[in-house]
Formats: C-alpha cells, structure tokens, sequence
C-alpha cells in the first residue's frame, strides 16, 4: 500500500459518523460497512494486502473466532470518531466508541499493512491488545501480538520517494500526479480484483469437477456387457458340469482337463489353482451365479454412475455461468471434503452454505438414503412435479434464513433438470414427509419457492 493512497482513504472514511457493520467474509478479508450504505475491504493478505470498494458482499463461509465475535461486537453500530495514518506510517487506525459501552469509553481498530506481519488489532485505551486476526508469538518476532499484551509500535522504516510524495489542495484532494477519487480508485481496483480471482477461482473447481466427471466415465467404461457376462455364466457352468463328469480322471496336480464337450468336442479346462478336486465344479458353479447376478444388475449400477457424472457435469456447467466467487464457493467448497470425512457422509453430495450443511442426492438410491438420515427438524425439498435431486438441509432446530432457502433451492433446481426456465421448489420439514416407496414421497405442511434457471444448458 502506497502511503498517498492511505491517506486519502483515511480522508474518505472521515466523512463517516458511524459503522454499521463489521465481519470477516473470507480468510484475510475484512468488510466495514460505513453510515449503512458504504462497503470498504480490507484484505490483510501477508505481502499482498490492499483496500478495496464494493456492494457489501456475503461471506464464503461463517467465521466464528475470537476476533470475529469482537469485530462484530465492538465495531457494528459503533460510532466512529476518527480515521489516520499515524506518524505518516503503514497503517489504518480508526478510533470507535462502541455501541454496547455503558459509559464513554474508546477502542481502536489497527489495521497494519507491514508485509509479511501484516494484520489486524482490536486496541483500548491503553494500547493493550484485546485480540487480532493473526497472534504472533515471541520466537516469530521481538514485537508479540497476543491478547493482554501491550502493543509496541512498528519500527520505523525510510519510505520511498513515491511513497511520500503527495500534497492536497485546498479542499483536501490528492494532487495532480495522483487520481482525484479515491473511492474510484478503489472500485476499479475491485473489478480487476473481481475478475482476477473468479478466473483463478473457475479455473482450479472445473478442473476439480472435470476430474470427478472423469473418473465416473472411466467407471463407466469398465463396465462389462450384460450379453458378455451372460456368456461367461454359460461357459462357467459348462465348465462345472464337464468336471464334475470327469473327477475320476483329475489328479490333485493336474493344470488342465482335457475332455470332450457334450457335443462331442474337444476341450482343454484351465483347473483353478489352490482349490481341491471335488471342488472344482462348485467353483465354476459359483463363477457362473456371480456372472449371472453381474448380467442381471449390471445396468443398476450402469444407471448408478451415470447419473452421478451427469450430477457433476451439471456442477461443470453451473461453474462455467457463475458470475461470482460466492457461488463459485457453493458449487464446490474448500471444506466439504473433510467434513464428509468427519460426518462419515457416504451417500449424497454436500455443499455449504452459509455455514449451513446442504446435502444433494445425486440419484434415486442416495434420494432415498439422504430421507433415511434427516433428522425431523431438517428441511427437505424437491422441484414440483419433477424429477430430480431431494435437498436436505441440516438446520439443528434453528430457523433458517430465507437466503439459505433460496440458495438451497437453486441447488435442487441445477440438479434436476437441464433447460432454462421458470421452475418451483417445495420445502417443509423433513418430519412432514413420508417416503411412499424408494424415494417416493408424499408431505405436506410445506411452502413453495420459485427458482428461474438463467442459461445453463446441460449438454448431452
């Protein structure tokens, strides 16, 4: 961060009374929203940090540390009384009377763009640490970022030439050799941000998904063919019956049979290894019932696979249209595979939102296991009329909020068909649902949401 560039943010922000809102809404990103209406990002990013403006945004995930339930606390409906760039140095330091305080008391919010120790520090009055995105301990650096401790300054660095050499005019705005407009240059910064990191972000989970899709075609490709499987049970249980004919003549060390087929052919039988004489056509026997079961469900699990490639290559599709990192992060989430691990989550996909687990049946038989395993307070929820992916949504009892319900609605929409369209989702509570037969249901009690599927066209 240039030190220009600082101090005119730290002008635009003293145009503001108060802070409405405060919140983490990704790992390094903090959003301050001033006077109700405008939205500031901070991203503390070690070595990369930088200011931004932008439509308040919602977070990736929920953040519960200690430093977010004081962010919130301290900062949202805080007034704020001040904003600078102390001794002309690295940072931001806005001065705030919270909101809940019973008498006039005053903390700071430090937030300090010094490279590799970049961070941001809750301070009181008298400069002891209440807490900070990131603690740094006494073997990482002489200057200790911990909860209780007084908070030393930053050593004084030579700034350079560029980075000191601004002046205002009279009404305060940057000189000529810089933009006029902060928020301008903030908001432009935002759109190349936007695009760099949706690019980045699209790139890395279709390649994710693609491999998914992949893995499932090779499966599928692997499948034996039910007429090929059908011939093999016959073969089998020839094989059992030419041997069981012909035991007398097989010695414990025989290889092969040599024989004559029922047909009056002659015919050379591979003997199973490690397996006794008088077994030998009850192995065969059995290859053939397992061939023969194979042919009979082999289009099950052809049907299986299928649907959840399609399910994935719904998922590819849904990615390449996304607009927005947010959604980005719904379709595929960084944290979804250790929490399946962690739930022991065998059927079904699961997907997050914020900070609520959705999980997707990606075919009849997941449909079905996803009803077995709601509890009866969860939301459950379908396309009307349609077939398609049962939603569950796991709301431990909590009311959830309608933006959850709509993105979850979505959900189940991308995943059961495949045209554009207007489309309606019905929801209620999974105890309000009686599974029929497999995952055929009926329910009631239930609301109804319409969903629009804006030009995601499922290829075939």
């Amino acid at each position: 961060m240039k030190l220009y560039e600082l101090q005119a943010i730290a002008k635009r922000l003293n145009d503001f009374t108060f802070i409405s809102r405060a919140r983490r809404i990704e790992d390094n990103t903090l959003e301050i929203m001033f006077d109700k209406s405008q939205s500031y990002f901070f991203n503390m990013t070690r070595g990369h940090s930088l200011v931004y403006k932008a439509e308040s945004q919602r977070p990736l995930q929920g953040y519960n540390a200690p430093f977010d339930t004081l962010l919130h606390a301290l900062l949202s409906g805080s007034k704020l009384i001040a904003v600078e760039v102390p001794d002309n140095d690295r940072i931001l330091r806005f001065t705030i009377a919270p909101k809940s305080s019973y008498k006039d008391k005053i903390i700071y919010l430090q937030l300090e763009f010094t490279g590799k120790n970049t961070n941001a520090i809750l301070i009181d009055d008298n400069e002891v640490i209440i807490e900070a995105l990131r603690h740094i301990d006494a073997d990482s650096s002489f200057r200790v970022i911990r909860p209780g401790m007084e908070l030393l300054p930053i050593p004084r660095r030579v700034l350079s030439p560029d980075s000191t050499n601004t002046h205002f005019n009279k009404e305060g705005a940057v000189g000529a050799q810089h933009p006029t407009n902060i928020d301008t240059i903030l908001e432009e910064r935002y759109t190349a941000l936007q695009t760099r990191k949706l690019q980045e972000m699209k790139k890395q989970k279709l390649s994710v998904t693609a491999k998914k899709a992949k893995k499932l075609a090779q499966l599928l490709d692997k499948l034996p063919n039910a007429k090929s499987l059908a011939a093999q049970a016959k073969v089998s249980n020839n094989y059992g019956n030419l041997i069981l004919s012909n035991l007398y003549q097989i010695k414990p060390y025989d290889k092969t049979l040599k024989t004559f087929d029922f047909e009056g052919n002659e015919i050379t039988i591979k003997l199973p290894k490690n397996v006794k004489v008088t077994r030998m056509p009850e192995h065969f026997f059995n290859l053939a019932k397992r061939a023969k079961s194979k042919a009979k469900n082999v289009h099950i699990e052809e049907e299986n696979l299928q649907s959840k490639k399609d399910f994935y290559d719904n998922i590819y599709y849904a990615l390449e249209q996304a607009k927005e990192p947010y959604e980005l992060e719904l379709l595929v989430p960084k944290r979804a595979k250790s929490q399946r691990k962690k739930e022991k989550l065998r059927e079904g996909e699961l997907f997050w939102i914020e900070d609520y687990k959705v999980l997707v049946g990606r075919n009849a038989n997941e449909n079905q296991k996803l009803l077995e395993l709601a509890k009866g307070n969860d939301i459950w929820m379908h396309t009307r009329e349609v077939p398609g992916s049962h939603v569950i949504i796991r709301t431990d009892k909590q009311n959830l909020p309608d933006s959850v319900i709509e993105a979850a609605a979505k959900l189940c929409v991308d995943f059961s068909v495949k045209s554009p369209g207007d489309y309606l989702v019905d929801y209620t509570k999974r105890k309000f649902v009686k599974i029929q037969e497999g995952s055929s249901v009926e329910y009631d009690k239930y609301q109804t949401i319409a969903i629009r599927k804006d030009g995601v066209e499922i290829r075939e």
